[in-house]
């Protein structure tokens, strides 16, 4: 018998979250000096997941190196 193909293709369907899960955000309130020890777990801030984007660089023109083509034909 074989799988279907259907099958799998979970892993590829993970695209950005929005939101970040219970371990993360109390990792975030520790680095805040929000989190003490002894609080509840239930109904911590939702915290958003800060999306950077990339700066877009000018490209610099490398000048090319010269070479002289006829004498490495010969």
């Amino acid at each position: 018998m074989s799988l279907d193909k259907s099958f799998g293709k979970a892993k590829s369907l993970g695209g950005q979250r929005n939101v970040l899960n219970k371990i993360e955000r109390i990792k975030l309130l520790m680095k805040k000096n929000l989190w003490k020890d002894g609080d509840k777990v239930i109904g911590l801030p939702k915290e958003k997941i800060i999306k950077l984007k990339k700066l877009k660089t000018e490209k610099i023109d490398k000048p090319e190196p010269k070479t002289n083509w006829e004498e490495i034909k010969k």
